[in-house]
């Protein structure tokens, strides 16, 4: 974060924590209020690696999970990087700002990551840039966000991860009542201050929350290499190309959708627990005889209490037992339904 505009947000009453708003002065208000109305959030848990050069299209192609030739100027994407086993070590959201490429993920990631993909450049003409405090990224959210940044963009993309650009920025279209704002720290300040005016200021974990209610994976440090794409339902929200040809880790991700039998899949659940789940906890229920059964992929305080998690579980499991937290004698997830269909097996 910006030295100006973390000072401008902490004006405006921000607690912000190692770059990241955690809240407006009252945390637990401003859950409840993401559930009713609209709000407005900084990203700043996100970064932003830049990928540049005349080859930078190629050199994505042959490393991330879904097709970069769909990625334009009106359209984003989401896409994982994997390893040569086809386990996930980044889920991350791409756009295009002139011939570059936008890759947005955890902030916390960006520069282990950027040294991986700096790893497979060789003689390519690319350079990869970390660009997290070039681009401010703002969340808004609720159900007249299309009109509210209808006064500011004049267009709102229609489709899903569809995009707009005018000279204030970028505006992508995360879900129904849900968009991103990609701006710069020139016009964050002015964007900030109108959007504000019909959108409640809050803290960070209110969009973490909507990505786990959205049922998006979002990979951090503790659960990196723990799931193949499916675990996490990536090609489930459109992160996974199977014909775009390869890329590390295809032919794993390819044999487990058409030839193996799938074990684990994410599910959305609840926890009544004053405890914090974190990612990477691991989930425990009676049929594994001791084993995991399953690991935390997200988790966020949930509006009425408790906590709302993202958890890739093995399916049998998931169907037949009561899965608990951390150990047998832990607190039992809730499934909740997703907003999407899993596939039936």
């Amino acid at each position: 974060m910006t030295p100006v505009w973390h000072d401008y947000l902490t004006q405006l009453g921000a607690t912000i924590d190692a770059g990241v708003v955690r809240h407006f002065g009252n945390p637990v208000a401003e859950l409840d209020t993401a559930a009713h109305r609209a709000i407005l959030c900084d990203l700043g848990q996100f970064g932003t690696l830049r990928v540049s050069g005349e080859d930078a299209q190629s050199f994505l192609q042959n490393l991330l999970s879904n097709d970069i030739r769909e990625v334009s100027s009106a359209r984003s994407q989401l896409s994982s990087l994997n390893t040569a086993k086809g386990r996930v070590l980044a889920t991350m959201l791409i756009c295009q700002k002139g011939d570059d490429y936008l890759l947005q993920l955890p902030r916390v990631l960006c520069e282990t990551i950027r040294k991986k993909l700096s790893m497979y450049v060789l003689r390519s003409r690319v350079k990869i840039t970390d660009a997290s405090d070039e681009i401010i990224t703002l969340g808004l959210s609720g159900k007249n966000v299309r009109d509210i940044l209808a006064t500011q963009f004049g267009d709102v993309p229609q489709a899903p991860l569809g995009m707009v650009n005018n000279a204030q920025g970028s505006v992508i279209k995360i879900g129904e009542t849900r968009f991103q704002i990609n701006t710069s720290a020139q016009h964050a300040p002015a964007l900030w201050s109108v959007l504000s005016q019909q959108a409640l200021a809050v803290g960070s974990t209110c969009w973490d929350w909507y990505n786990i209610r959205s049922g998006i994976p979002v990979i951090l440090p503790q659960t990196q290499e723990q799931f193949v794409a499916q675990m996490v339902n990536l090609e489930l929200i459109g992160g996974v190309n199977f014909k775009k040809g390869c890329y590390p880790g295809q032919e794993i991700v390819a044999r487990t959708q058409y030839l193996g039998k799938l074990k684990r899949r994410m599910y959305l659940a609840h926890l009544d627990s004053s405890d914090t789940p974190q990612a990477g906890d691991e989930l425990f229920s009676a049929d594994m005889e001791g084993q995991s059964s399953g690991m935390i992929v997200n988790a966020a305080p949930a509006p009425k209490g408790g906590y709302d998690v993202l958890a890739s579980v093995q399916i049998v499991s998931q169907e037949t037992q009561a899965v608990h937290l951390k150990s047998l004698q832990g607190v039992a997830l809730q499934f909740l339904p997703l907003p999407y269909a899993l596939p039936t097996t």
